[in-house]
């Protein structure tokens, strides 16, 4: 009998190979985001000539959802922040009799970014997963496949309401994350220092500005932008199995942190350089 020949081992790629692929995956993604977002970009053009297909319950239902139902999170973790940075700021700042400024310090910072970074991340694993698993799940139940089949564009009935629900919730949530966060330094500026809740506001007040404000509150609105178009890509994006609602769940909501924090660095740069 002749000799069977053996098989051969599979090789393992390479680094420089491993390196290539990925690279190639992340400026495919890159594509598909840029892609995503003129299409949702031309949906926002069809909503303001009023000609986009969508149901006002479901964004009002929406607005309950990424609203409402988010204030105990943002509550306590805006809080949480708020109270760390006084710590770390008056173990400092104390060693120069300069105690007082802690308000400063947490005041500047929750305003301009502190405060809608944080709900961001909050909203990227709450809303932005929720998103993500919603429309993948339709996706695996061919549901999305139904409402094309009716004329209905599922950008329009299903992206569009979540974007608009985010977009219009993240500053509001912004500015109650800001609040909960001076009062959080506030609790150890009283507790902790000895300052009054007057002396305390007073001087938060002289510190922050309302460009301050207005700037955190236009990042709260990129970042709801970004989280909503981050859900809804890895969600529609996603396969026709049970695992794949798993894989884009997660993918949402790393796209969303990253994209939250590169965006935070380069809004960073350009208020330097404008002097905001």
């Amino acid at each position: 009998m002749p000799e069977t020949a053996a098989r051969p081992r599979p090789v393992a790629p390479g680094l420089v190979a491993r390196i290539g692929e990925s690279t190639l995956a992340t400026v495919a993604s890159m594509l598909d985001f840029l892609r995503f977002l003129g299409e949702v970009t031309l949906g926002i053009g069809r909503l303001l000539r009023r000609q986009a297909r969508y149901r006002t319950s479901d964004l009002l239902l929406l607005l309950q959802q990424v609203g409402a139902d988010a204030l105990p999170i943002v509550t306590l973790i805006s809080f949480l922040v708020g109270t760390i940075l006084a710590f770390v700021g008056a173990v400092q700042l104390q060693q120069f009799g300069a105690a007082i400024y802690v308000a400063n310090l947490v005041g500047i910072a929750m305003v301009r970014d502190m405060g809608a970074m944080m709900t961001g991340i909050v909203m990227a694993g709450r809303s932005g997963a929720s998103f993500a698993a919603q429309l993948a799940s339709m996706k695996v139940t061919q549901e999305t496949d139904a409402l094309t089949t009716t004329g209905l564009p599922p950008l329009d009935f299903l992206v569009l309401p979540r974007v608009l629900a985010l977009c219009l919730m993240m500053p509001l949530l912004c500015l109650y994350s800001d609040l909960v966060g001076i009062l959080g330094g506030a609790a150890v500026g009283i507790g902790m220092l000895g300052l009054s809740l007057r002396t305390y506001m007073q001087q938060t007040g002289g510190a922050v500005g309302v460009g301050d404000m207005v700037g955190g509150v236009f990042k709260a609105s990129v970042y709801g932008v970004l989280i909503a178009i981050a859900g809804c890509l890895r969600g529609m994006a996603s396969g026709r199995s049970s695992s794949a609602v798993g894989e884009a769940t997660t993918a949402a909501v790393v796209t969303s942190i990253v994209l939250i924090i590169s965006a935070c660095g380069v809004f960073s740069v350009v208020f330097y350089v404008l002097g905001i």
